[in-house]
């Protein structure tokens, strides 16, 4: 029951980091365009993967947390905004929540969850 706590916990910090890059174009004044509609639509995806993933846990859910995380990581220079705030942002909220579904799929192989009733 502890790694399930630990994960739930994961897919919170996930949900938080998606909100988080959802609003940063307004909390940080990115530039219009481009970096503001990654960040939108990246931090959007972040954040309903992570509340599918509290609703009903599902193995795949951390993968996809882990492409986009991957995503928002090498955006920056995939999209040419290196060397800005917007870029720092991506950067280091890429990393923490490609990071925690790394960390939530280690969890799971080392204790796969079971489907169990209890009467």
């Amino acid at each position: 029951m502890e790694n399930w706590n630990n994960a739930k916990m994961c897919d919170v910090a996930n949900l938080v980091l998606g909100a988080v890059l959802f609003f940063s174009p307004w909390m940080f004044g990115f530039d219009a365009g481009k970096i503001s509609e990654n960040a939108n639509i990246t931090g959007l995806v972040i954040a309903v993967i992570a509340i599918a993933a509290l609703a009903a846990f599902a193995v795949w859910e951390e993968w996809l947390n882990l492409i986009v995380g991957l995503w928002a990581l090498v955006s920056p220079w995939v999209l040419g905004f290196q060397g800005t705030t917007a870029m720092t942002v991506h950067v280091v909220i890429g990393l923490a929540v490609a990071l925690l579904a790394a960390i939530e799929l280690w969890i799971m192989s080392q204790n796969p969850p079971r489907l169990t009733t209890h009467s």
